[in-house]
């Protein structure tokens, strides 16, 4: 009897030795590699400028249409910084517009 026993635990030990090294080795085979996470997660990053610069240009149109407002009361009511004002508006959109283009360059798309 005491035979058996120590032939099962041995046996079991291989058993779980076994799997424990399948597991390790399955484990290893399902992990990526680091530099293809990296360039994927590059082009997916890559794949949000051109929403990015749209988005950059949106919003540089609608603040050139709210500054123009802003520019068109001030010179209505005979203010004396109409000219600053419009000169910042003026800058604002330049900027908007520049930074979209160059981060475009930039990066090459």
């Amino acid at each position: 009897m005491k035979k058996w026993k120590r032939n099962l635990k041995g046996k079991t030990l291989k058993t779980a030795a076994i799997a424990a090294f399948m597991l390790i080795a399955g484990l290893s085979a399902n992990a990526q590699d680091g530099n293809a996470g990296i360039q994927q997660a590059n082009q997916q990053v890559r794949s949000y400028f051109d929403s990015g610069t749209s988005l950059m240009y949106a919003i540089g149109a609608i603040l050139g249409l709210i500054g123009a407002v802003k520019v068109y009361s001030k010179w209505n009511s005979g203010d004396q910084d109409t000219s600053k004002v419009a000169a910042a508006w003026f800058g604002s959109c330049i900027f908007l517009v520049v930074v979209a283009t160059i981060i475009k360059s930039f990066f090459g798309l």
